[in-house]
């Protein structure tokens, strides 16, 4: 996709005012913009994803499209596969003939590695997959560097989903299985993973937590990523067990090793939801809680109460439309994804989709770490100002010898 991205050109970005020298009362200079890439990049591997947020992830592809070398900090959770990826994709770039230190990898099991990384003064931005802890200990280390860097941090998200009441009502069966489904998808070591669900309160949550619950009930636990995973997880759970403000609904399967991931739910009132703050940490796996409210009304002003999340889930039918279209507003202010009846899991690798969203689901909720749009977190306009058509860049002079789309006086010209 990146490739597509790169030979279509429309990334640069490509502007042009021509001057107007009879301007009154002044000229106007000739102004042309291009983006140009930022620099050095630094790749955090993740722990949930040995694969696509990783090595040769998302954050790796999008950097090195923009141009920037990129510096890959290995997880210690999954060394060897680190290790493979990163030989291929160094193998890849002497094959294509790229410069020497187009990429690089750093393994390190401490932070070590990783503080060093992130002041080096070559290193011109970060990106990163993992909790808010060490996302929130990246942001601070650059911010304080003499030259302070973008942190491009994924780091925590609870996933609202909401259940309306004329779908919960008919469709309470069909939307427990998937729910269920979603949450068991990769032990819940998702970061769109169903953490929280909101419904009215009545018969119909009765019957759909009944539903979740025979369901669950069966499910055996997977095996989570690593030892650090699952202690973390059954230490939320265990918190959540101990809380008077949560009731323990239902479990799955009891785990048969050492990093089994049993699934929990859980459900809790709106009051506790909104005076607990236990309530609205994340469980990183497969645990989540219904938030048992009086109305409609309530669930949207326990919405603007949310902080940022990566994905918002809507289930409703036609004669939910009226209570839905209130939410809309509200949710483009917290999330970066909003799903008509369906569930965060499985993210589309596109041209319009959005990874991100508000603090602290992402640090910057204008990016995205998944789709073409992910190479501008890396890219930065430079204009330049009666620069003579000898110097300037292929992409910025008057023939357009690389045939891009340009932007020239507001009006946007496609690529002939």
């Amino acid at each position: 996709m990146f490739a597509d991205v790169v030979l279509r050109g429309d990334f640069l970005g490509v502007r042009h005012d021509p001057a107007q020298p009879q301007r009154r009362p002044a000229p106007r200079p000739d102004l042309r913009l291009r983006n140009v890439p930022l620099g050095p990049v630094a790749v955090f591997g993740a722990s949930n994803f040995p694969l696509a947020f990783s090595v040769a992830g998302g954050d790796t592809a999008a950097a090195l499209a923009a141009g920037c070398p990129v510096v890959v900090k290995a997880h210690s959770a999954h060394p060897g596969t680190a290790e493979l990826v990163g030989r291929a994709l160094q193998a890849a770039s002497i094959k294509c003939n790229m410069p020497r230190g187009t990429f690089s990898m750093l393994h390190g099991s401490g932070r070590i590695v990783g503080h060093k990384l992130v002041t080096d003064r070559r290193i011109k931005a970060a990106a990163f997959t993992g909790s808010r802890v060490g996302g929130g200990a990246l942001m601070e280390l650059a911010a304080k560097r003499p030259e302070p860097i973008p942190v491009y941090a994924e780091m925590s998200s609870l996933n609202p989903v909401i259940l309306f009441p004329h779908a919960l009502r008919t469709r309470g069966e069909q939307i427990a299985q998937a729910f269920v489904t979603s949450l068991l998808m990769g032990v819940g070591q998702f970061c769109t993973s169903p953490g929280i669900l909101f419904a009215v309160n009545g018969p119909d949550l009765a019957a759909f937590l009944g539903h979740a619950r025979s369901i669950l009930e069966g499910q055996r636990a997977g095996t989570m990523l690593s030892r650090s995973i699952v202690s973390a997880y059954r230490a939320g759970v265990q918190r959540l067990m101990e809380s008077d403000a949560a009731c323990h609904v239902a479990q799955g399967l009891p785990a048969s090793g050492p990093c089994g991931g049993q699934a929990h739910l859980f459900t809790t009132s709106l009051d506790a939801f909104i005076t607990q703050p236990l309530l609205r940490e994340e469980v990183f796996g497969s645990s989540s809680i219904v938030v048992q409210c009086p109305d409609v009304k309530s669930i949207l002003e326990a919405m603007k109460t949310l902080e940022g999340q990566l994905t918002a889930g809507l289930h409703f039918d036609d004669d939910d439309t009226a209570d839905v279209r209130p939410f809309i507003g509200v949710l483009e202010t917290k999330v970066g994804r909003i799903l008509a009846n369906g569930f965060g899991t499985g993210v589309e690798v596109t041209h319009a989709m959005v990874h991100g969203g508000g603090f602290p689901s992402t640090s910057d909720g204008r990016s995205t770490s998944v789709g073409s749009l992910a190479i501008n977190r890396f890219l930065r306009p430079v204009s330049y100002q009666d620069l003579p058509d000898s110097v300037l860049a292929p992409e910025l002079r008057d023939a357009n010898p690389w045939n891009l789309s340009r932007r020239i006086d507001g009006r946007l010209y496609s690529n002939p």
